[in-house]
């Protein structure tokens, strides 16, 4: 799967589709945080310093640059021997740390100048530090976390005792998979490529539909979109866990479809409308070559859902299970191009409402001993909310693959919602979907509307 590199390497549809969304609007909105606290061991500061470059140096995508061409977009691999990462170490008090995490989280990067990831070790105490990771998505994704993670534990490791970091080559890099990525797809100039033949497929999916859903806003959208947001929490028990999931298997189709009819019928019940569109995300990591990258894979997908044309809710569960798996086999057409396609203007967001699922990692057990340190996540600034209506959620198994849950959030923009109207949506989302776990099988408006 390794391919020669090009003078000019293209950025992969998932980064296509970022790096326009990044120009389009404050691409600071894009940027992943992450912030861990590390307390009850001593840490060893320079250790862990050398292995954040380790990291760097060994995931191509974290020292890549993505300037303007006159190709076109592209990815600019920095040789290891030039890359300067943006590692610092800074002592805080405790009291500066929120706005020290929200400042750098939500400051912007220069993607064709500067490398996409920051990292700050804030010193707190001897035994007590937080480590802040801010990267741009177009060099990373949900699934990257995992392993970036765990090699820079490895190399952690590896540093504390004074030794480099020997860890498994990869199979193949980033680039490696863009490379193949574009000549599985062919050129968009070619009728008969994958990438024209998906494009079609979009366009004729997609026609006819209402352009917005209207939304009841409390107030008017705002000429300059802002992204502020704020979150719900959302959680659903094991027992509906099970539930849902029993139901899933009975009617063949996953989790994530039956969720999607639940929200598929809030979206129209809130927009009025019986023809919703509705994102989802795909991996993109379609070979287990890639599981062990750091780089940006994930796409959004879009259902459009005919509510019209489901008797009652088995039957749209079904159209759901359908109009996913077809979304499934066509995940690569770059947002810009297909809006190119549409009678819309341009400005107009492809979709409104998102839901994304996905599945969490079962906690290990703490170790023995009184240097065992503590690890918990920090919460890192303000929610950015860059669609209307967004559901994360997480699905939970214990130790023995039993279901435990599902959590999450709502994340909504308060330029547009007041808290009272967000929660009126989260508390129909959260009907339909006990209604479902119970076994309902009737008409979609009767578990919808107002009692």
């Amino acid at each position: 799967m390794r391919r020669p590199r090009p003078a000019h390497l293209p950025l992969a549809p998932a980064q296509e589709r970022m790096w326009h969304a990044a120009r389009a609007g404050r691409s600071a909105d894009w940027n992943v945080a992450r912030a861990v606290r590390i307390r009850g061991a001593s840490i060893d500061v320079g250790a862990l310093v050398a292995a954040l470059a380790d990291v760097i140096a060994r995931h191509e995508p974290l020292r890549t640059r993505y300037p303007a061409t006159e190709h076109g977009p592209a990815q600019v691999v920095v040789p290891v021997t030039e890359a300067e990462p943006d590692i610092r170490v800074c002592p805080v008090p405790e009291a500066d740390l929120p706005a020290r995490l929200a400042e750098l989280a939500g400051r912007e990067f220069d993607l064709a100048a500067q490398l996409p990831l920051r990292a700050r070790v804030y010193l707190l105490d001897d035994d007590d530090v937080v480590l802040l990771l801010v990267a741009h998505h177009i060099s990373i994704d949900g699934r990257s976390v995992a392993p970036l993670l765990r090699d820079l534990g490895a190399a952690y490791t590896a540093r504390a005792r004074g030794r480099a970091p020997v860890l498994p080559p990869l199979p193949v890099d980033y680039a490696d998979y863009t490379l193949w990525k574009h000549a599985q797809l062919g050129d968009f100039a070619d009728e008969w490529s994958r990438a024209t033949q998906q494009l079609r497929y979009w366009a004729n999916t997609l026609a006819g539909r209402p352009a917005m859903l209207r939304f009841p806003l409390d107030r008017p959208r705002p000429a300059v979109p802002s992204a502020d947001g704020a979150t719900i929490a959302v959680a659903f028990a094991p027992a509906v866990h099970a539930a849902l999931l029993d139901r899933a298997q009975r009617g063949r189709v996953s989790l994530l479809m039956v969720l999607q009819a639940a929200f598929a019928v809030c979206v129209g019940w809130f927009g009025r409308s019986d023809d919703v569109t509705v994102a989802t995300a795909v991996s993109g990591r379609d070979h287990r070559l890639l599981d062990d990258l750091v780089g940006n894979f994930a796409d959004d997908v879009l259902l459009r859902i005919r509510l019209d044309r489901a008797g009652d809710m088995d039957e749209l569960i079904d159209q759901v299970r359908r109009v996913a798996l077809a979304a499934f086999a066509h995940p690569d057409t770059p947002n810009p191009r297909l809006k190119r396609c549409l009678p819309e203007d341009a400005r107009t967001p492809l979709f409104q409402a998102t839901l994304i699922l996905e599945r969490g990692a079962v906690a290990p057990a703490p170790g023995a001993g009184a240097r065992t340190p503590t690890v918990t996540e920090v919460p890192v600034g303000a929610p950015r909310a860059k669609h209307d209506l967004e559901f994360g959620l997480v699905e939970r198994y214990d130790a023995a693959g039993a279901p435990a849950g599902v959590d999450g959030v709502f994340l909504y923009p308060t330029a547009l919602f007041d808290p009272a109207t967000a929660e009126s949506f989260v508390a129909r989302f959260d009907a339909v979907v006990r209604a479902l776990a119970a076994g309902y099988r009737g008409p979609i408006r009767a578990v919808v509307d107002p009692v």
